[in-house]
């Protein structure tokens, strides 16, 4: 385990109504169609072995932007749809949560049987990344939910989640095979879950010496080894606060869609005709495929492109959601066209986002910016798992 610290998911046992888990499956296969396209398959695993970068996802795509439901339903929502494209993207997803876990397996080797791929020696790597994070690190968790992804290359990366029922948390663990050299010596890309303490960690590279006096007593290869571990963590609080986000750049995003059209910003044209609203889920989204790893350190930002579920930030504003995604699938239709000039634009999009932050004052309108969206819900067809948003009696607000 890899000293890049720790975070709290509280537990949610709330579920992902229909009408959102398509648009989730829709938009989480326009993400990784651009990341491939535009970076290749294999840093598609790159990205989803960064627990931030994960994060970020899940909230953009409209999940509850701080729990622990965000593993099981991006990772539902991707398998969905990205496999039904494996052959042409080389993306494949195994696993999931339960019974699905258990049949990883059976799916490695099917696609092995397709790819040409070694099937056994990804079963071994999908049961030793199990075996680690559920038996050799004994730190309070249960393994119950596995996701093995990999790519035709035969690289491949593991989300997978623990549950403590004693801390109500979660505790999520990710793997990339291009940078583990060893199943019991720092093996994680990073460990995501509250910090309960010491923990007993047997795959630590510090426990070498204890590993081999552990084989000459008992013959065994796990170690024993306490370590005290960073931390990040995410908040209980449901709702999303000042505090939770770089109001710097969350302001930048704002201010350059309300504020500014694309008409302004040379090579944006492209995007010309998009509402506010609409190219300001656009920005986050664009950051979300084309960010550097520096810039998903704080995933609430992200619920500001569509919302959540429950309702925090506000709710999901489905006819936004819809629109986002049709620009992305016509950008990517277009670009195996040979036409680049709209992907190009949003690509351009977090670049022109990034480059307004430069000398952009934050200012304490952020419980005004939560009000108003939720004041306009309505209007963009608002939708929690309480029901659609209904139109306010008071007067209209003001953003700025």
């Amino acid at each position: 385990m890899k000293r890049s610290g720790i975070a709290d998911l509280p537990l949610h046992y709330g579920y992902v109504p229909a009408w959102l888990a398509e648009r989730m499956a829709k938009l989480g296969l326009a993400v990784v169609e651009n990341i491939v396209l535009d970076y290749g398959r294999d840093e598609v695993l790159r990205r989803l072995s960064d627990p931030f970068w994960f994060q970020s996802l899940g909230a953009v795509m409209g999940m509850d932007w701080h729990s622990s439901g965000i593993t099981t339903s991006v990772m539902g929502a991707l398998k969905r749809s990205v496999n039904q494209h494996s052959k042409e993207l080389g993306i494949y997803i195994c696993g999931g949560k339960g019974n699905h876990s258990r049949r990883t397996p059976e799916e490695l080797i099917k696609v092995s049987e397709t790819t040409g791929l070694d099937g056994n020696h990804l079963v071994k790597c999908s049961k030793l990344s199990a075996k680690v994070d559920n038996t050799a690190i004994q730190d309070g968790f249960q393994l119950y939910t596995h996701n093995f992804i990999l790519s035709s290359s035969g690289k491949w990366a593991v989300v997978q989640q623990g549950m403590s029922a004693q801390s109500k948390t979660a505790r999520r663990y990710h793997w990339h095979s291009e940078q583990l050299t060893s199943f019991v010596n720092d093996p994680h890309t990073f460990i995501y879950g509250q910090n309960t303490g010491s923990i007993l960690n047997m795959a630590d590279k510090q426990a070498d010496s204890s590993r081999k006096g552990i084989m000459q007593i008992a013959g065994e290869n796990p170690d024993t080894m306490l370590k005290e571990i960073g931390k990040l963590t995410m908040p209980a609080h449901h709702d999303v606060r000042a505090k939770d986000v770089d109001l710097k750049r969350l302001g930048a995003v704002l201010w350059l869609a309300h504020e500014k059209q694309p008409k302004d910003f040379e090579g944006l044209l492209q995007l010309q005709g998009l509402g506010p609203r609409t190219l300001q889920s656009l920005a986050l989204v664009s950051e979300v495929i084309h960010g550097t790893p520096s810039r998903f350190k704080d995933p609430a930002r992200f619920s500001f492109a569509h919302g959540g579920k429950d309702g925090h930030p506000f709710p999901v504003p489905t006819k936004v959601y819809d629109e986002t995604i049709g620009v992305l699938q016509t950008a990517i239709h277009k670009s195996k066209l040979g036409l680049n000039e709209k992907n190009e634009a949003i690509r351009r999009l977090t670049q022109v986002a990034q480059r307004a932050e430069e000398n952009f004052t934050p200012n304490a309108n952020f419980d005004k910016v939560i009000e108003e969206e939720r004041h306009n819900s309505w209007k963009y067809g608002g939708r929690t798992v309480f029901g659609k948003a209904q139109p306010p009696k008071q007067q209209q607000l003001k953003l700025f």
